[in-house]
């Protein structure tokens, strides 16, 4: 599997954020998207993900599932941990789980996973920000999918959370899995880097 875009131009608020961008990834591969506030990474991971459209150059896909679309195809893993606060640790991964469809893995694995097991039956709102952080990690494994597009990851995470997430996302690449990740800190895999110019 390869993805790659050409020639991307981004304009967000009549601003542009980046243009003639060229990228590419490959299974088993985790490119790091570095650069400055303001730079475009989160931009970059929007595109991808279908979140937003390129004003310019294209962003290709080949060697995946022919029936589904990229986004399709791909993790989305926001700044934000997009959970619902009056939901148990449970019913979060659950809800997501039949959101998003697919091929559906063990909730309760996921939750051990990232360590939350003793939270499952507590609600999201009561969790630190580590702990949100963790559920979040854990609905990159309760639905398979190839591409993990991550959004400074590691964010919130303590120095244990940031060694079981690195042993799932070196998991996720020697199953043939593929990583974008904007980040400002190290990701703790060996990672090959793309810089991204731009304003502070």
């Amino acid at each position: 599997m390869r993805l790659s875009g050409r020639g991307l131009k981004c304009v967000r608020g009549g601003r542009e954020v980046f243009s003639g961008l060229d990228f590419e990834s490959v299974s088993g591969e985790a490119l790091a998207v570095v650069g400055r506030n303001g730079s475009g990474k989160t931009s970059l991971l929007r595109l991808i993900a279908g979140l937003l459209h390129p004003e310019g150059g294209s962003i290709d896909l080949s060697g995946g599932d022919t029936e589904l679309t990229l986004p399709e195809q791909a993790h989305y893993l926001g700044h934000r941990d997009a959970l619902k606060p009056a939901l148990s640790v449970m019913e979060n991964l659950a809800f997501w789980r039949d959101f998003l469809g697919g091929e559906a893995g063990d909730a309760a694995a996921g939750i051990a996973r990232v360590g939350l097991s003793h939270a499952a039956d507590l609600p999201a709102a009561f969790l630190s920000a580590g702990q949100r952080r963790r559920l979040s990690i854990a609905r990159l494994l309760s639905v398979r999918r190839p591409i993990w597009l991550l959004d400074e990851p590691t964010t919130a995470l303590d120095v244990a959370g940031q060694a079981v997430f690195a042993g799932l996302m070196r998991e996720h690449l020697a199953g043939g899995g593929m990583i974008i990740a904007a980040t400002h800190a190290p990701l703790g895999i060996e990672a090959r880097e793309l810089r991204i110019g731009g304003a502070t």
